[in-house]
């Protein structure tokens, strides 16, 4: 549902090394000492402290350079499973003190901070300085939040001040201020190919991108770049979204935990992830009607394909035909392979579509889906599998692998 913003107060919250924070919310010794969350295969930082930051560690950059920078780090494999209920958590803190709350992210939540005022019974900067420190004594996650008259300044307001801090910016002096040398990349919504078009006109800032002509801003980054002007203008015409709108693409997939040409460990790889995208298909109640798949190659490259599909489905053995179909197509034996993403487009609600008389699935692949979902439901995620995804034992045994943030449901940023 989309809430129309009108004169209404966009507050946004970012939560400080969201993954960093989890784990030391649950292990308070970490507090202090520099950090880093690793992906599941162990291989990279995806996340770090300020004081592992400091060192020189960046995210994505490999265990074996990381780990001579800061001897003493503690280095722990993610877990989204923890990360997805202290978010959730988080959500419903915000939901206390505001009527319209949108999950972003798993560590960045919009609301509706009309409200926080009332609510704290304290001016607005107080007030929204309390709400930080609430959620920073019940979920045990520090948080910076911006409030503003729209979400794009919110947002910036809140990154500004980061750690652990609060910024309202509602004077308009002060926001032209603030703009004037932020870097235009700072505004959500830019990324660098629409940078580059800002910079080949001499806008490099936040602020030269408000006071560049409108009709210039349109031409370069079409409507959407026009909504982000109107914003910077404090004319909110992004409006809050409190329920995700359907979907347009589902798909899964991901790093293979670590480079390999092994045949049968791809072959089970792409078994794999078909499962997690039906099981996606599943939870959203939708059938595609096309399918593509990706490999990225250990130099870098990419191959690939796509189908359309005979019909709108969501059953396995269709989808699994489909893929077992590009990857003979495209992969060559011998080549390296780091990635893999399955990727399914033209959704439809289920109950909106006309299924085939001729081509339907038979009543042994119908009940056998259902007992699938029905037993993993109740005893494990992965309690049934193909007998095809075996090779992958070291991938099942590991808990990480269990849950992606893929997995968590409702946000509307990936």
């Amino acid at each position: 549902m989309n809430i129309i913003l009108g004169r209404m107060l966009i507050g946004f919250l970012d939560a400080d090394c969201f993954y960093v924070s989890c784990e030391r919310a649950r292990l308070p010794h970490l507090m202090g000492q520099p950090v880093g969350v690793l992906s599941n295969q162990g291989a990279c930082v995806i996340a770090k402290s300020y004081e592992l930051k400091a060192r020189g560690i960046s995210t994505g950059m490999p265990i074996w350079k990381a780990r001579p920078l800061c001897p003493e780090a503690v280095f722990v494999k993610r877990d989204f499973a923890w990360y997805e209920i202290l978010s959730r958590r988080m959500a419903d803190e915000v939901r206390q003190v505001s009527p319209a709350v949108e999950y972003y992210s798993i560590d960045e939540l919009f609301f509706d901070a009309s409200w926080l005022s009332r609510t704290f019974e304290a001016p607005l900067s107080e007030a929204a300085m309390r709400l930080r420190e609430r959620i920073h004594s019940r979920v045990g996650v520090p948080v910076s939040v911006g409030v503003s008259r729209s979400r794009t300044l919110a947002k910036l307001a809140a990154k500004s001040v980061k750690p652990f801090g609060c910024r309202v910016l509602l004077d308009p002096e002060e926001t032209k201020s603030f703009l004037h040398d932020c870097p235009v990349e700072e505004i959500a919504g830019i990324g660098w190919r629409s940078a580059d078009k800002l910079h080949a006109r001499q806008i490099r800032t936040v602020g030269n991108f408000a006071a560049t002509d409108r009709h210039v801003i349109c031409k370069l980054l079409t409507k959407k770049g026009e909504a982000l002007w109107w914003e910077l203008h404090g004319e909110p015409v992004l409006p809050l979204d409190t329920i995700r709108p359907p979907h347009k693409m589902v798909g899964r997939g991901g790093s293979l935990s670590g480079p390999t040409r092994d045949i049968e460990r791809l072959r089970a790889w792409l078994v794999r992830n078909v499962e997690r995208l039906v099981e996606a298909l599943d939870r959203h109640g939708v059938v595609c009607e096309t399918f593509s798949l990706s490999l990225r190659l250990e130099s870098g490259h990419y191959i690939g394909d796509g189908t359309t599909l005979p019909e709108a489905t969501a059953q396995f053995p269709r989808l699994l035909a489909a893929a077992r179909d590009i990857f003979n197509r495209v992969y060559r034996s011998g080549d390296t392979v780091t990635h893999m993403h399955l990727n399914t487009e033209r959704l439809s609600f289920r109950h909106a579509v006309q299924q085939s008389l001729l081509d339907r699935p038979s009543a042994q692949d119908i009940e056998t889906a259902r007992l699938k979902r029905l037993i993993n439901k109740r005893v494990g995620r992965f309690a049934v599998r193909s007998g095809a995804t075996l090779p992958l034992h070291d991938i099942y045994a590991d808990p990480t692998n269990g849950h992606d943030i893929c997995d968590i449901y409702g946000k509307l940023c990936f």
